[in-house]
């Protein structure tokens, strides 16, 4: 008896004992920023890119709460269109709806720009928040490497596709969702913007473009009531890469990042700060972390790349620099 008893008592100790320094875990060392002002978005149109999951969901669920007209942009039509319904269902907001952008594709980002611009009376906040990550050494059919342009090259054609109609609605923003994983990026440079390396370098280029990219765009924009600003989320379980892990591995890591890395609703609160707060234009071209201006990565504090950078990306996407002022 009191030998089944004492690994009973450990087994039950473990269990109440867990979740407590877990939840300690969580409050010391993950989130202790969030958005806090209670800015409405009623009359204010709002799109998010990869909306149909993770944190890209948890933002435009915010948005449609504070009473925006939401577009949901996403490839996939059956997940895109069952986060309209949750969202519509969770919100009570009817304003939402769903529009196909498949980024891999600059014929799709096109189409998309071309129906906003023309079924849309305005455009107040664009959040390029879709992203993919460990897809290897794969192409599109408009010859870019395939993560380079989900992550970077077709968010910079969709903005400055939506730039006018960004300024007829301004005050607005355009929030670029970047990462962590910028500041490990290698050898990015104009003539390797295409290149592959390898699947973690590959990533961290293009969310370096993202910032780069913010950077420039700030200058541009500066006589203008846009605000661009770029973000690190924080670490965040939303699956971005398991799913592209064996099945044994996907498992493990997913109970890991479920424990450890923040929730989507955690990770989405300094894109909806940089989007929502008031009195941060000042700040515009900056990057944000924790719902406050953080410095840059050192490979995103050199003002001649970031040129170089926005002229070969124009240059790729044969856009006049000029439809811009």
């Amino acid at each position: 008896m009191n030998c089944y008893c004492g690994p009973m008592c450990i087994f039950i100790i473990v269990i109440l004992i867990f979740p407590l320094c877990l939840r300690l875990y969580r409050k010391l060392f993950l989130v202790k920023f969030a958005v806090k002002n209670k800015v409405s978005l009623v009359g204010k149109t709002v799109i998010v890119t990869g909306a149909n999951t993770g944190i890209g969901y948890q933002t435009a669920l915010e948005c449609a709460k504070r009473g925006a007209r939401l577009i949901i942009a996403c490839e996939n039509k059956p997940l895109g269109t069952k986060a309209l319904e949750t969202i519509i269902k969770t919100t009570g907001n009817k304003n939402v709806i769903f529009k196909l952008l498949d980024l891999a594709s600059l014929k799709s980002v096109r189409s998309f720009a071309d129906d906003v611009l023309k079924n849309e009376e305005r455009l107040d906040i664009l959040i390029n928040n879709a992203a993919v990550l460990m897809r290897g050494n794969e192409m599109t059919s408009d010859g870019f490497q395939l993560e380079m342009q989900i992550n970077y090259i077709s968010p910079v054609l969709l903005t400055l596709l939506l730039i006018d109609m960004l300024k007829k609605s301004s005050p607005s923003r355009i929030i670029n969702v970047a990462s962590i994983a910028a500041k490990y990026a290698k050898n990015f440079t104009p003539e390797t913007i295409n290149s592959y390396t390898d699947h973690i370098s590959s990533y961290a280029n293009s969310k370096l473009g993202n910032i780069l990219f913010t950077q420039e765009l700030g200058k541009k924009l500066k006589d203008s009531n846009i605000s661009v600003f770029s973000l690190h989320p924080g670490i965040t379980n939303t699956g971005i890469a398991i799913k592209n892990f064996n099945p044994i591995f996907r498992v493990c890591a997913a109970i890991f990042s479920r424990v450890f890395f923040m929730s989507p609703e955690e990770g989405a609160q300094t894109t909806l700060y940089t989007a929502l707060e008031q009195g941060i234009e000042r700040f515009s071209g900056c990057f944000f972390e924790q719902c406050k201006v953080a410095k840059p990565y050192k490979t995103a504090t050199n003002p001649a790349l970031a040129k170089q950078i926005w002229d070969v990306t124009l240059n790729l996407l044969k856009y006049d620099e000029d439809k811009i002022r």
